[in-house]
């Protein structure tokens, strides 16, 4: 397979903006924000002090920690002073469709979500070289030169590659790092694997065998939401990410958990600044 040919084929036919790459650092604490992107995103740390939660779990994280989140996670960080970091996002279609160049490089996302967290925690020589392509990658994505998109796609491939080696390489021992209570991990997996169910905290309550006083409470210390607002995000999210993939409004309705066509039309705009059907791909 001609590697260059292909990266040039997709570059062609995929616009600039389905993916990117930024070098960031927070020099003063901001207001905790909770994120739900339509991309796949990668945070690679690169120094100073903060806690992230991702899905109910909050990881203490060390320089070149990388964490992995995907189209539908709930996350935010919890910086304390400066935070630097990489940061590489890419549409769901995009990273699919480098698929065609011979790898899933969706594979370490679709595990982490399986697996027990989210964190990748490379060896300090992988994680050089993993920050090596990163300088390249952002250098080349700031420039104006002729071939500047292409080579950026290129690093960006050849990080992908390396990633996805250092995470099926990287033992998932990091508990002592890791913010975590079982019963909400359980209840968490619930609501993201039966949102067209019943999900009020009565129904929770009786599946997870857990008080009402006590769900509703830890839920909302490891979260970050309270069960409402997860189910409702996470619901909302689902969704969105069904409408950019062509169902119908009504279909990513009742197929993200929503019994009320006309509360979740109110919602949708609420959360998203815009209706549902700004969502649906071009015809």
């Amino acid at each position: 397979m001609d590697l260059h040919k292909n990266i040039s084929t997709l570059c062609r036919n995929m616009p600039y903006a389905e993916f990117g790459c930024c070098h960031c650092q927070v020099t003063e604490p901001p207001a905790i924000q909770r994120y739900s992107h339509e991309f796949y995103e990668i945070l690679f740390f690169l120094s100073g002090k903060v806690l992230y939660t991702i899905e109910g779990r909050t990881y203490q994280l060390r320089p070149g920690d990388i964490l992995l989140t995907n189209d539908c996670d709930l996350h935010y960080p919890q910086p304390d002073a400066v935070y630097e970091r990489y940061l590489i996002w890419m549409q769901p279609n995009f990273i699919r469709d480098l698929g065609k160049l011979g790898t899933d490089f969706t594979a370490c996302f679709i595990n982490s979500g399986k697996r027990r967290y989210r964190l990748i925690r490379p060896s300090s020589v992988a994680a050089a070289h993993l920050k090596g392509i990163c300088e390249k990658m952002v250098a080349s994505n700031d420039e104006q030169k002729l071939g500047s998109q292409v080579l950026t796609l290129i690093y960006l491939v050849e990080f992908l590659v390396y990633l996805n080696r250092a995470y099926f390489a990287s033992p998932d021992v990091i508990q002592q790092d890791v913010f975590e209570n079982e019963k909400i991990n359980q209840t968490v997996t619930y609501i993201n694997t039966n949102l067209t169910e019943d999900l009020s905290a009565e129904r929770l309550c009786k599946v997870l065998v857990v008080s009402k006083s006590y769900l509703t409470h830890k839920f909302k210390e490891y979260t970050g939401f309270t069960l409402y607002q997860y189910i409702m995000k996470k619901r909302l999210v689902v969704a969105r990410n069904l409408l950019r993939q062509g169902y119908l409004v009504m279909e990513a309705c009742e197929k993200s958990g929503f019994h009320d066509y006309s509360n979740f039309l109110k919602a949708f705009k609420r959360e998203f600044g815009k209706s549902p059907k700004e969502f649906l791909p071009p015809k």
